[in-house]
């Protein structure tokens, strides 16, 4: 299986969380089949709105959701 990530952001409710304030408004940039692509698109999100506190991008481990018993579940 290839290693899936996803890359998406959102304004959230504290910056220190993962709790989006509206997920109908969530930023779906896409899906990459390496993590070094995902990684060259969630900086480029992450760039673009550098200066706003409460907007996160995240890079989800697609691959780990798809097999739970082989690969923990991590969100960077």
């Amino acid at each position: 299986m290839s290693k899936m990530h996803l890359v998406m952001g959102g304004r959230v409710k504290d910056p220190q969380t993962l709790e989006f304030e509206d997920l109908n408004a969530i930023d779906l940039v896409g899906v990459f089949a390496d993590y070094a692509s995902a990684e060259k698109a969630w900086r480029a999100a992450a760039q673009r709105t550098v200066d706003d506190a409460e907007m996160k991008y995240v890079i989800v481990h697609l691959h780990r959701l798809l097999e739970p018993d082989q690969n923990p579940l991590k969100i960077t």
